[in-house]
């Protein structure tokens, strides 16, 4: 683009984003377009530098608000950078929309797939950067480009890499689509697709190989809730933890008994599936106060996850205190 080009006669744009992909898709589009709102819920630095930029921000998320929007402001171009709901044949109709999505497409169409190319163990994923039609991830490519995950990476190391590669390549692929440029096809016969996550997908199953457990921890990292385990009835979560290397060979293995309590050094570990897995840090809240692992593990006689005879004498005890509060009426 020339650098006499207004931002006025680069286009008009209107940003939606709800997640962490947000700040750095804004950072592309302004001031190279005249972004003219953002859709976002949250106050924070995005927003912030988007009110102090004379963008105006719009907290209300729904259909309804973007559908006024477009009839409003009438963009060139809608741009989405994280975004949970479907938007209507109807309103993809009535201008360009653009859609930036974390994936190698046709593949992980849907939902958390950067924390799903972890805890399935891919060596790399891809920002696809698409036109916007009706049916899921299912628009032309305008711009596509792999990222390597590493083998100790975060969802936090990952969303850096590919919010990296969204600031690079986003303006670019915009100005590719108000030119009229198609883009290319996707591979219907190659798709496949991921599910939604909720909070309570992220427990901890103890059988599971280490490394399998490790992904699923890496993959709830800050900003997500963290993967999760409990101690008796007492859920605790995993802040930071690792495998371990050429651990000791246990022929007598029940997943998740504790086997070394660190105390100095305030790391336990635990027996996984086929091998032993190091807890660092723990909280006993979702989002609390970070603490040693040994802080809340204290005995080799521990073992994490729910199971059948812990809970069946929790509910024995429960059956115990109300009988004894009947009792005293």
């Amino acid at each position: 683009m020339s650098s006499d080009r207004t931002a006025e006669s680069a286009g008009r744009v209107l940003l939606v984003g709800l997640g962490p992909t947000t700040s750095d898709a804004f950072d592309a589009l302004h001031p190279r377009f005249l972004v003219i709102g953002l859709i976002r819920p949250d106050q924070d630095e995005v927003t912030q530098r988007a009110r102090e930029a004379g963008v105006e921000v719009v907290e209300d998320t729904s259909i309804n608000s973007l559908d006024r929007l477009i009839s409003q402001r009438s963009p060139d171009c809608v741009v989405v950078s994280s975004f949970h709901r479907i938007i209507p044949a109807e309103l993809l109709s009535r201008c360009h929309f653009v859609n930036v999505h974390y994936a190698p497409l046709p593949a992980y169409r849907g939902r958390a797939t950067v924390n799903w190319a972890i805890i399935n163990g891919e060596t790399q994923t891809a920002i696809t950067i698409h036109t916007m039609v009706p049916g899921l991830d299912a628009g032309r490519v305008l711009r596509q480009e792999k990222v390597p995950i590493e083998p100790a990476d975060t969802v936090t190391d990952l969303y850096r890499k590919l919010n990296t590669r969204q600031r690079a390549l986003l303006g670019d692929a915009v100005d590719d689509c108000l030119a009229g440029l198609p883009g290319e096809e996707q591979d219907e016969s190659a798709a496949t697709y991921a599910c939604t996550r909720v909070p309570l997908d992220g427990e901890i199953d103890w059988s599971l190989p280490t490394e399998a457990i490790d992904r699923l921890v890496r993959a709830l990292a800050d900003p997500y809730p963290g993967a999760f385990t409990y101690l008796g009835t007492r859920r605790l979560w995993v802040r930071r933890a690792a495998p371990v290397t050429d651990p000791p060979r246990y022929v007598g293995r029940i997943p998740g008994r504790v086997v070394r309590v660190a105390a100095g050094d305030g790391f336990v570990e635990v027996l996984t599936g086929d091998g032993v897995y190091r807890l660092y840090e723990l909280s006993a809240e979702d989002g609390g106060t970070t603490m040693a692992a040994t802080a809340a593990v204290r005995s080799v006689k521990d073992t994490l996850g729910l199971r059948g005879p812990s809970l069946l004498e929790r509910l024995k005890a429960v059956e115990r205190e109300l009988l004894e509060l009947r009792s005293q009426k």
